[in-house]
């Protein structure tokens, strides 16, 4: 069921509220730390009324008030101490809130795994890691503690002016309610207008590295010049976007500037009015420079507050912009859930096995089932060769031993411990490569892997050769997907990766596909090297020509019970 606009606020609202509560004390002491400096520059302003009618009232020498400029440095550096305190203490506290997010978000991403992740967007995933979760940091580092402090710290103020004249304390209260009051009503649009700016920043991520990865395929089409267009088009959709809100940021802080400028100007009237004896009613008969002066000196300190509230304003409408992406994806659900006859949780009897599968099935929402009942057995070192035509569910079951998904029924089991439990190898079509030297690419799934062993690796899989050529090495660099390299050199070079890897299981989908009879016969003899190292493997292929190294192979079909059937050389 769809989330209201009014729920999904209040869900936004109390997602932040759950965040601060985990960094509770460390916002608490950002508050009193505030509180104490709206204290120390009371103290500092009464101080320099004091000193002001003593020179001019009293006509007091500077040598026996030198005590009270004494005091007022001690004030100002006081204030700059508490002031850096807080910022300080603000800053950890949401910065600890953001390693939080990304570690949830990592959970999360994790658990939906890389079936969920195809529908999204490299760039957009990057753009809520950083820009959203960054969105963040001044809404606790900043606002949240502000609003505490605009309410006590003009609390404060206002108790001492009506100490000292009700009438001015009077204007004060008066005045303090309209502001916020009417920054809310110009502000009221921020918050949807920061959900667009993130949902388009998104959007423009995507479509702009979209567009760099297809340049080439974009160039040869001539379709470069639309390209350039349409993210032209959705930059300044994004430029509008941002325009629209600074204007209400603006016109927010104008209204501010407007009421308290107001407040201000009338208190001040009646302060001189009341000082040159034009007024004699009320308390204005016992005004006296000192009283009126530190009246007149608290004034814009009791707006102040609400004047760093309205900077920081534009803080919260970014936060909740970024929550409401944020939690989406917190929320998101995997294609597939467990059933519950299907824990996965049994052990398995048999401990020679390497993977046991139980008439597994799996249905996606809307779509049914689309793997039938499907049950085999795998042990160490063999080779299963999975076949069908597309559509059978080859890499959903791949998926599944993988542990990205959740068989609907059923019970798969890897070393006798639930799908996903172990480390495995798993090698897409597309070998994965990084815009990153030979060893660097080497290293991704074996970080402390030394340069001999990279050196065994890359010979065990007929590359030597090739790197021999490369002037640098190891260290040559390697362009994003392999682009400096051939299809096969890419594909030995993920398998030189494989080698290196201490798993015993490996996942291959289709991982000749796409390449010349040459390259495909350096793949079958790199296969043959893996399983005489003792690795199982489990590959997902149209390849005829796999049938000679495979010990079972596993046809896919859409009505029947899938069971293995062993080839002509497998052992009885």
């Amino acid at each position: 069921m769809a989330i209201t606009k009014p729920n999904k606020a209040r869900r936004n609202r109390e997602w932040l509220r759950h965040l601060a509560s985990a960094e509770k004390k460390p916002l608490l002491a950002t508050r009193l730390l505030g509180m104490a400096q709206t204290l120390a520059i009371m103290a500092q302003l009464a101080l320099m009324a004091w000193l002001i009618n003593e020179v001019i009232v009293n006509q007091r020498p500077l040598a026996e008030i030198l005590s009270g400029f004494v005091g007022l440095v001690f004030l100002l550096l006081l204030r700059s101490g508490l002031q850096i305190l807080q910022d300080l203490t603000g800053q950890a506290a949401a910065n600890r809130i953001r390693l939080t997010v990304r570690q949830t978000l990592l959970q999360q991403l994790a658990l939906l795994g890389p079936v969920h992740l195809t529908n999204e967007s490299a760039a957009g995933l990057s753009s809520q890691w950083l820009e959203q979760v960054d969105a963040l940091q001044n809404y606790f580092a900043r606002y949240l503690p502000q609003m505490t402090l605009a309410v006590i710290s003009p609390l404060f103020i206002l108790m001492l002016t009506f100490y000292l004249d009700w009438v001015a304390g009077l204007f004060l209260l008066i005045s303090a309610p309209l502001i916020p009051l009417f920054m809310a009503l110009v502000g009221m649009g921020a918050e949807r207008l920061n959900q667009q700016h993130f949902v388009l920043l998104k959007r423009v991520s995507g479509q702009f590295l979209d567009s760099v990865r297809g340049l080439t395929s974009l160039q040869l089409f001539g379709l470069s010049k639309q390209a350039t267009q349409d993210v032209a088009y959705a930059a300044d959709e994004y430029r509008r976007i941002n325009m629209r809100t600074l204007k209400l940021a603006f016109l927010s802080s104008a209204v501010l500037e407007f009421f308290s400028s107001v407040a201000i100007a009338a208190v001040a009237m009646y302060i001189g009015f009341g000082l040159l004896g034009y007024i004699n009613w009320g308390p204005a008969a016992d005004l006296t420079l000192f009283s009126g002066l530190l009246i007149l000196l608290m004034a814009p300190e009791y707006f102040q507050p609400l004047r760093v509230l309205a900077q920081f304003y534009h803080d919260r409408a970014s936060a909740l912009g970024a929550a409401d992406s944020l939690i989406d994806l917190l929320e998101a659900q995997p294609h597939s859930q467990p059933s519950t006859s299907a824990e996965n949780k049994t052990v398995s009897s048999d401990s020679s096995l390497v993977l046991e599968a139980k008439d597994i099935t799996l249905s996606y929402p809307g779509r049914g089932q689309v793997l039938a009942p499907t049950s085999f057995k795998l042990a160490k070192g063999e080779l299963l060769l999975i076949t069908g035509r597309t559509g059978s569910g080859k890499s959903s079951l791949l998926h599944l031993i993988a542990g990205f998904m959740q068989p609907s029924s059923g019970q798969l089991l890897v070393n006798g411990k639930a799908a996903g439990s172990e480390a495995l190898i798993w090698m897409h079509q597309q070998a994965f490569i990084i815009n990153a030297s030979w060893a660097d690419n080497l290293r991704l799934a074996a970080p402390h892997a030394s340069e001999e062993a990279l050196l065994k690796a890359v010979t065990a899989v007929g590359l030597a050769p090739l790197l021999a050529q490369q002037k640098d090495g190891l260290n040559t660099l390697l362009l994003e997907r392999g682009k400096s390299l051939s299809g096969g050199q890419a594909q030995r070079l993920a398998l030189a990766r494989a080698l290196l890897t201490p798993s015993q299981l490996v996942l291959l989908d289709e991982p000749t596909a796409s390449l010349d009879a040459r390259s495909r016969k350096q793949i079958y003899a790199t296969l043959e090297a893996l399983k005489a190292q003792g690795c199982t493997l489990i590959i997902a292929s149209h390849e005829p020509e796999l049938e000679a190294f495979a010990d079972q192979r596993l046809e896919l079909t859409d009505q029947h019970l899938a069971q293995p059937t062993g080839v002509a050389h497998a052992p009885a």
